[in-house]
């Protein structure tokens, strides 16, 4: 199984979850007039990535797991380069981190979201590949 096949590519790159190929939102997550808007169809395999209405609400719950691990690895990294950060100034940097990190927490929480719902179908990239 190669990286393109991993569950992992379609979170880290905000790919389609059955096609790992199309893209899963409008635009850039820090393009801030279409924050986080995921697409309604996948352009390469035409998933419908909404089951239903308010589908992505569920992915408000996985965004405060994957921001309370941006906070302890902000944490862990002011531990381990030494920088002998104040209770308060290690708080500030984990509200820093949290503030400029959050338009990708929201898309890689929804993408998270989608990819419990939608299986990786190899046959459906073979046939986008051979499609582009």
């Amino acid at each position: 199984m190669s990286f393109r096949e991993a569950k992992l590519y379609s979170i880290l790159f905000l790919k389609c979850p059955k096609c790992h190929e199309g893209a899963f939102l409008e635009a850039n997550p820090y393009k801030l007039n279409k924050f986080n808007k995921v697409k309604k169809n996948c352009p390469s395999c035409n998933l419908k990535y909404s089951i239903e209405p308010s589908f992505y609400y569920g992915s408000m719950y996985v965004s405060y797991g994957v921001g309370i691990a941006v906070a302890v690895a902000v944490y862990a990294l002011t531990q381990l380069l030494g920088l002998g950060f104040s209770l308060f100034e290690i708080f500030i940097s984990i509200i820093v981190g949290l503030v400029i990190s959050m338009p990708y927490i929201g898309a890689v929480s929804k993408s998270i979201w989608a990819n419990i719902f939608f299986k990786f179908d190899k046959s459906m990239a073979r046939k986008v590949k051979i499609r582009t």
